[in-house]
């Protein structure tokens, strides 16, 4: 009897933590003011700024993302790529270069992350003082 009471618990738990995580992806897809959701501007950005990526940066966002579980890369990359593609854009970059790339990179990343980007980045020897403002 504990033990199907104690499978109850953990099976009600799990559902619940996998609900809270589907939830906030459902978040991401509503719909805004402008109409269109958080995933449809990635989207776009990506899209808009496609043009721009050269094999050196797709390689550099590799990467940069390679600390990240397999699992989530894909997210995480499509993010990071898109927040890159808003700077690009805004700014009429030529083409996406070494100082867009780190930029968004932590633009992107989640506050809680930037212990682990920042270790990620000192492990590439990439200087951090022209990028402390965005920490």
């Amino acid at each position: 009897m504990w033990f199907i009471l104690f499978w109850c618990i953990v099976l009600v738990a799990l559902f619940g933590i996998g609900g809270f995580f589907m939830f906030r992806k459902f978040l991401k897809v509503f719909p805004k003011a402008d109409g269109k959701s958080t995933l449809d501007w990635e989207e776009h950005y990506v899209e808009s700024s496609l043009h721009l990526w050269n094999d050196e940066a797709k390689l550099l966002l590799n990467e940069l993302v390679s600390p990240v579980p397999e699992l989530f890369r894909p997210v995480a990359k499509q993010k990071i790529a898109g927040k890159i593609g808003e700077i690009a854009l805004a700014e009429k970059a030529k083409k996406i270069d070494f100082d867009l790339i780190i930029r968004g990179y932590i633009q992107a990343t989640p506050k809680r992350d930037h212990k682990f980007l920042r270790k990620k980045l000192n492990s590439m020897e990439v200087d951090l003082a022209p990028y402390e403002h965005l920490f």
